[in-house]
């Protein structure tokens, strides 16, 4: 009997996990747009994706972890891999650090067993469900997952003498080490506890509390493991478990109030639907299947983060470690350096309800730590990557109407950009940063990062009505120039003498051990996203410019034995792999040649994203690389990193639908679109003729209709100096 029981819930769980052919017929008939969904894109290769359950921007990602083997096991998952240490309830997902991992429980014989060996053909996983069914111990795992809480469901085998799992506080991914870890309290069906850690995250501290479906014991093993045996191994063990960084309390309140029963396939089916409900924000109309199923999947991994960093009584942990009662949604994993291109342009766009809350996450943090996020994690400032990430994104909220408190806003932005850190005193000194006087080095990388910020900043201010700020920021945007060499046409580390450095060689990339960060010359030469007429100029006219933006798609060179793993993804020494070069496509339009810009990008689109485990060029990078695709293969691209200008490019499908908020879409439609159909013709926006070869945010807003019509060769339409951004 319990190898029919056995056996009838593996089929049924293959049914409402995963992609058997029985199904996909009647699924296609269907409005599901999970289907679509295949999350196993990017969990090989260097996409450093998560592989589990979770729901749009939750708090807990519950999933497989396995053994720490290097930076491609970022995410703790990889798919090359086949063994597994535990399913840990928190996971990041395409970052090139590892960390997290907390909470996890594994499935034993034994209390000595500390890893299982799994095949992916027993793995079955959709947006917000995970199932594997596992040898030793015979046992079919399922996991999903809520906001703030994770849902377990073991069924042992007819050949188990007793179902046992061991919870594991010590062991994590990556960088991190846990601290001080314990259970605190037990009764017959729960567990509560406690993991503290350092690690990438310096001061990470997550609380649990774990209800189990029927009795069970618990015996430490020692070295932070603990021995959970349940009374009754005929029956499946189901184990939810509630997370919090403020306390054991509020981690059982959220438990309480997300999963209130015991209902597993309620709980899936929730997910499942909340997936559906953000997907649905954008419909597409396509013939290719493969393109669909990677369209969504892009919009499904934009969604994995930022997450959620509040419980359900408004409590937080704030950047300064204390405990704050919040009357907004707080978030957390913000890898701003990344997402500022593309993954935050489009949020602006289909989840505007979220971004009140994201810019009082921003405004609290600097008002905690003294200055705006540049990449949080768990309410820690890791300072990764150069720049001043935050700025652009609080500056293009503010900028599209989405900030109650604007001069908080602009208070937080302009201290952050006018401290003495992390390279700030050198530019506010010399003008730039000297190679010879910063010792971490990355000068050019850091002043071109600095510089974008600084418009963002000019912007504000000057929308404020603030002219001498404006003025000041304004002047400091420019800073790019000065490491431009015209001699060589790239932009160069520049001495506090002001002489470049040398030797010189465009295509060296040392990582982070020269003037760029995880690059080269011919890739930051371009990082000019807010005044790319100015970088124009600089080549000393147009033409020049335009044949030098060419020659990026076609030169090829050695970049050396130390390079950056995330140089990636070439066309030429174009590197879609990694985000400083994911703008520089839609140049085309500002010098008037579109037509460049559409070969490009359906090159780009078609080689550099596959429906398959290694399926991204570079990492997901917490859903940059994926917002690119979404953006991109509607036809639409912000470029200037605030303000809202969004550039026309060669959409892949023949209609895509966003639902802007308030009711209203906004239709893009292309009329004889095909593979060889790549260039625009014509455009009309709501009827009328539309000349020009970008948008504006407002007018995608309002919701309407924008009419494409496509051909298999270029057309003048976008290349007058009048049409261009």
């Amino acid at each position: 009997m319990r190898k029919k029981l056995i056996n009838l819930l593996m089929m049924t769980c293959v049914l409402a996990g995963g992609y058997s052919q029985a199904s996909l017929a009647q699924q296609a008939k269907s409005s599901n747009l999970t289907q679509f969904v295949n999350p196993r894109i990017g969990t090989g290769g260097h996409g450093h994706v998560f592989l589990g359950a979770n729901v749009p921007f939750g708090y807990v990602q519950l999933g497989p972890t396995e053994p720490s083997r290097g930076w491609d096991w970022c995410s703790g998952y990889h798919h090359s891999d086949s063994i597994l240490i535990g399913f840990g309830h928190q996971h990041l997902s395409g970052t090139g650090i590892g960390d997290l991992g907390d909470v996890a429980f594994l499935p034993v014989t034994d209390g000595n067993q500390k890893e299982i060996k799994f095949s992916h053909d027993n793995e079955n996983v959709r947006p917000g469900y995970y199932a594997v069914k596992l040898q030793q111990p015979n046992v079919w795992v399922e996991l999903t997952a809520t906001q703030r809480a994770g849902f377990q469901r073991y069924t042992f085998g007819a050949d188990a003498q007793q179902a046992q799992l061991v919870l594991d506080l010590k062991q994590g991914i990556g960088w991190d080490a846990a601290k001080d870890f314990n259970v605190d309290n037990t009764t017959a069906t729960t567990v509560a506890g406690h993991r503290f850690s350092k690690g990438w995250a310096n001061d990470q501290k997550a609380f649990f509390f774990a209800e189990f479906s029927q009795p069970v014991t618990v015996k430490p093993l020692g070295t932070g493991r603990w021995l959970i045996t349940a009374t009754d191994v005929t029956k499946p063990l189901l184990l939810k478990t509630g997370l919090s960084a403020v306390s054991a309390e509020n981690a059982k309140l959220n438990l309480e109030k997300e999963i209130p029963g015991w209902d597993f396939r309620q709980v899936v089916a929730d997910a499942d639907a909340a997936w559906n409900k953000e997907l649905a924000k954008v419909n597409i109309e396509t013939s290719d299947s493969t393109s669909r199923r990677i369209f969504y999947t892009a919009m499904y991994h934009t969604m994995t983060a930022p997450s959620v960093f509040s419980d359900v009584n408004g409590q937080y942990r704030g950047a300064d470690g204390k405990v704050y009662d919040g009357n907004f949604t707080n978030y957390t994993t913000l890898s701003l350096w990344d997402t500022y291109r593309a993954a935050h342009p489009l949020m602006t766009m289909i989840h505007t309800d979220m971004l009140p809350d994201m810019a009082s996450t921003f405004i609290n943090i600097y008002r905690q730590q003294g200055k705006l996020p540049v990449w949080h994690l768990m309410g820690n400032e890791t300072n990764c990557m150069v720049g001043n990430p935050g700025i652009p994104v609080l500056a293009d909220m503010v900028l599209k109407g989405y900030v109650k408190d604007k001069e908080g806003a602009y208070e937080a932005m302009k201290k952050s950009a006018m401290l003495d850190e992390r390279g700030l005193g050198l530019l506010k000194k010399h003008g730039y940063l000297p190679y010879d006087k910063e010792p971490t080095k990355e000068t050019v990388a850091k002043g071109m990062e600095y510089a974008l910020a600084d418009a963002c900043v000019a912007k504000v201010a000057r929308m404020l009505g603030k002219k001498e700020d404006a003025k000041y920021f304004e002047n400091r945007s420019k800073a790019y120039s000065k490491y431009f060499d015209k001699e060589t046409g790239f932009m160069r580390g520049l001495g506090s003498d002001g002489k470049f450095r040398v030797p010189f060689n465009p295509f060296a990339a040392e990582h982070r051990e020269d003037d760029y960060t995880e690059g080269n010359a011919w890739q930051y030469t371009w990082l000019v996203p807010h005044d790319v007429h100015g970088l124009g100029k600089l080549f000393g006219n147009e033409k020049k410019f335009v044949t030098k933006l060419d020659s990026l798609f076609i030169v090829t060179g050695e970049m050396g034995d130390n390079a950056s793993p995330d140089i990636s993804g070439l066309i030429g020494q174009y590197a879609h792999g990694n985000e400083p070069s994911h703008h520089v496509l839609y140049m085309y339009n500002y010098v008037g040649q579109p037509w460049k810009a559409a070969r490009l990008l359906r090159q780009t689109l078609d080689e550099m994203y596959k429906d398959d485990f290694d399926g991204l060029s570079g990492n997901e990078d917490v859903g940059q690389m994926s917002a690119w695709y979404v953006l991109s293969s509607v036809g639409l691209y912000q470029v200037e990193p605030a303000g809202g200008k969004y550039i026309i490019g060669s959409p892949i499908f023949d209609k895509a639908e966003l639902n802007v908020g308030k009711g209203k879409t906004f239709n893009i439609v292309c009329k004889n679109n095909s593979k060889e159909n790549m260039y625009v013709q014509s455009v009309k926006l709501n009827g009328k003729p539309y000349s020009k070869s970008y948008i504006m945010y407002n007018d995608i807003m309002k919701g309407g209709t924008l009419e494409l019509q496509m051909g298999n060769q270029p057309s003048k339409w976008g290349t007058r100096p009048a049409d261009r951004p």
